[in-house]
């Protein structure tokens, strides 16, 4: 009997197609919970999900008593409630590693655009304003040989980490769970606590999964602490700031800057005060929305769903605990 899927907001077509050769497959889009009638009834004989930012929650599993598994086309995971699909022995996992590179792209371009001001400058060449010499109301600020420091020292921090020393020359200061020996050794990157790497770098980036402990970790205290010519990056969660705490500290002059990928609400409400900082650089939470990524992503997320749909040990299984072998 073919297994029945649901795929919830994101699957690329390559990896859609081949679901549809081995599963019967229902598609919805723009399904953040149970708000939508016909995915409710799709959910009651479901044996698998896959897709990206479906709250799975206790509401949800009580709805799918045949679900085996939560596939997440993501590195990211807390839209899933996984005490909850660990109590009902049901897998869940995510498609880490294969983003890593993209996103450290990402994240440091974002930093050289708000530190060099290239959106802000590109607009003002369209607008037809450009009619001679800069004068110094246009400058940016350099960021080779400058001080980085990096909140969430993992995969991805400690790729950025390897683009900032190798290629720009910069000082790496990082904050973590642990200390990291491999980055230490690697990038000369030297660990400090929270409130010392705020205050003793040019440019702070943050790239923590969002946790109860990291959800609102950055707030009025801790932007107070940074250099009034301290540039913030924000590549992790939106939550893990208090936003309205970087609007006031951005307003005061308390930072230069802000580039940032993730918002406390997506898509950006359109009276948020951060859209019409010319000194703020917003992205629509694209950091691994390349081709090639978006399909590895996928590739991986069908090949841990089709595993635990068949009785294998999926290869991105984030609750080990249900695995029985």
């Amino acid at each position: 009997m073919r297994k029945r899927v649901i795929v919830v907001n994101r699957l690329e077509d390559e990896a859609l197609d081949e679901l549809k050769s081995n599963a019967d497959v229902s598609c919805f889009s723009n399904i953040v919970s149970t708000e939508n009638e016909k995915f409710v009834e799709k959910l009651k004989d479901a044996d698998g999900i896959i897709g990206l930012g479906l709250q799975v929650d206790k509401k949800l599993l009580d709805l799918a008593p045949n679900l085996k598994i939560v596939s997440n086309v993501s590195v990211g995971y807390n839209n899933l409630v996984i005490k909850e699909l660990t109590k009902r022995n049901i897998m869940a996992t995510n498609t880490p590693d294969v983003l890593t590179d993209t996103v450290a792209d990402m994240m440091f371009g974002l930093l050289l655009a708000t530190a060099r001001r290239i959106p802000e400058l590109d607009q003002y060449v369209k607008d037809r304003k450009w009619k001679g010499d800069l004068t110094a109301e246009h400058y940016g600020v350099d960021v080779h040989h400058k001080k980085l420091g990096i909140i969430g020292m993992g995969r991805i921090g400690q790729a950025i980490a390897h683009r900032a020393h190798n290629g720009f020359h910069m000082d790496i200061l990082y904050h973590s769970r642990s200390k990291k020996p491999e980055a230490e050794e690697k990038y000369n990157a030297k660990y400090r606590s929270l409130n010392d790497l705020l205050a003793e770098s040019d440019y702070v980036l943050l790239i923590t999964p969002l946790t109860k402990e990291t959800e609102g970790m950055l707030g009025a205290r801790e932007f107070s602490l940074m250099k009034e010519t301290g540039i913030f990056i924000n590549g992790s969660r939106g939550k893990t700031i208090v936003e309205k705490d970087l609007i006031a500290a951005l307003q005061n002059k308390e930072l230069a800057a802000a580039g940032l990928d993730v918002f406390e609400v997506e898509p950006v409400e359109p009276d948020n005060p951060l859209l019409d900082m010319p000194n703020v650089v917003t992205l629509p939470h694209i950091g691994s929305s390349t081709y090639e990524t978006e399909l590895a992503m996928s590739k991986l997320a069908l090949k841990n769903l089709m595993a635990g749909l068949h009785g294998q040990k999926p290869p991105s299984l984030i609750n080990e605990e249900v695995w029985k072998g």
